[in-house]
């Protein structure tokens, strides 16, 4: 069978030669009759095929083979691609028996090829980035596969360089660079997505120990990624070794807050000190939960909603306080004060109920006494008694647990419900009389 680039070059020779002949040609118009009859016995067989078959034609209904179902309505898309590759194939078949050519037919296979596998990505696949990947590049890269054209498209491609000394950069170097760049990239994000998760969802590991293995997934996954980018380049890793020798010194010095940043991110996750989830309070007051941490930072989110980005030489240098990440119990105090007439014994057992009937509150006879709610006398002011309510909780009086405005709010009704008084600064007075003016 001829090969058809060259059954393309021989047909463009001779239309170069004369036009007019060609075109007029019997064989010219045999493969356009031909080419014409493939498409329309394509599209009639599809048309009564979608129409004889219920599953072609009726929408699937929710059941129990209801995806595949579905699988199989979409196949109907593909009839008529489909059949428009053999009509032509069986059209070369008759072009080459009665005139010794099939070129244009060929060329018509072509494009049906492509249009068939472009239908299969459309319906079948739901990533975007496969899809077009898939639709730009890989179809043409396949069509011209199976037709014999890739390799003298390639070679041709190779042919235009541009040569500075011993370096050589050719357009096909550089498109498959950027071709197998994209996917490495996006291959590698899509396997640090998946490997994270796969990670992070062992509930045999802590925290900790998660972070750990998620991070130095991630770097080896980008080294290996880097490094095959560089195979595809063609850059010789030899002499890239000496090139980086140098190079690291200059980094050194030029990015040495990053690298610093970087081995505290290792330190960090390595000794454990500071994990996902915890409540931490730097020196300037400012607090929240650690939502992310990353290789060189890591991000505090406050309860109003602010990211805090903090350096992970922050956690090795400075000090701050971390609240929940050996124990989520943590203790809060109100103060209010009474008046001295109050009737503190059934002040303390409403209260003490009171903080025993809050749901976030720990609380039960189970407990230790050291973490059961309690209420005391604190001390004893110029106006009143001033009266300490201690509690615990798990987690942070702040944000979604409001406990202690909770805990407030109850204690007042509690107080106005049973005739207490919380008093108002008072002062004695009093007026001394000037004794020369009584002995007068």
């Amino acid at each position: 069978m001829p090969d058809l680039l060259d059954e393309l070059t021989a047909a463009i020779e001779q239309f170069r030669e004369t036009p007019m002949d060609w075109a007029t040609s019997p064989a010219f118009y045999l493969q356009c009759g031909l080419i014409a009859v493939a498409i329309i016995l394509a599209y009639v067989a599809a048309s009564a095929a979608k129409r004889a078959i219920p599953v072609f034609h009726t929408k699937p209904s929710p059941g129990r083979w209801e995806k595949i179902n579905w699988a199989l309505y979409r196949v109907r898309a593909l009839l008529f691609p489909l059949l428009a590759v053999f009509c032509l194939g069986v059209g070369v078949n008759i072009a080459e028996t009665n005139v010794d050519q099939a070129w244009l037919i060929r060329g018509a296979r072509v494009l049906a090829v492509a249009a068939l596998l472009f239908t299969i990505i459309s319906n079948f696949i739901q990533n975007r980035f496969i899809q077009t990947m898939t639709k730009w590049i890989g179809i043409p890269l396949a069509t011209l596969h199976i037709f014999g054209l890739l390799e003298p498209i390639t070679e041709y491609l190779d042919q235009i360089a541009l040569v500075i000394g011993d370096i050589r950069l050719s357009l096909y170097a550089l498109l498959r660079t950027l071709i197998f760049g994209a996917v490495l990239f996006w291959l590698g994000r899509a396997s640090n997505t998946a490997g994270k998760q796969v990670i992070r969802s062992q509930e045999s590991l802590d925290a900790g120990t998660k972070e750990v293995l998620a991070k130095l997934f991630e770097i080896t996954l980008f080294v290996v990624v880097f490094l095959l980018l560089l195979q595809i380049m063609g850059i010789n890793l030899t002499a890239l070794a000496v090139f980086s020798g140098a190079l690291g010194v200059g980094l050194g010095f030029g990015l040495q807050q990053i690298a610093s940043n970087f081995v505290s991110g290792i330190i960090i996750l390595l000794d454990r000190s500071v994990t996902i989830g915890d409540f931490i309070e730097l020196e300037d007051g400012r607090c929240g939960t650690l939502r992310e941490l990353n290789m060189r930072f890591g991000v505090i989110e406050t309860f109003d909603g602010k990211d805090v980005v903090v350096p992970n030489e922050a956690f090795i240098t400075s000090s701050y306080t971390n609240w929940t990440h050996k124990d989520p119990r943590q203790r809060y105090s109100l103060n209010l004060q009474v008046a001295y007439a109050t009737d503190l014994d059934l002040l303390f057992d409403n209260i003490r109920q009171i903080c025993n009937d809050h749901p976030t509150v720990l609380s039960g006879e189970d407990l230790p006494v050291e973490f059961r709610p309690d209420a005391e006398i604190a001390g004893f002011g110029d106006s009143g008694i001033n009266i300490l309510v201690e509690f615990w909780m798990e987690g942070i009086d702040d944000g979604k647990n409001r406990v202690g405005a909770d805990l407030m709010h109850s204690i007042w009704r509690s107080i106005q419900e049973h005739g207490m008084e919380i008093p108002y600064p008072q002062r004695e007075v009093r007026i001394l009389e000037d004794r020369r003016a009584v002995q007068d």
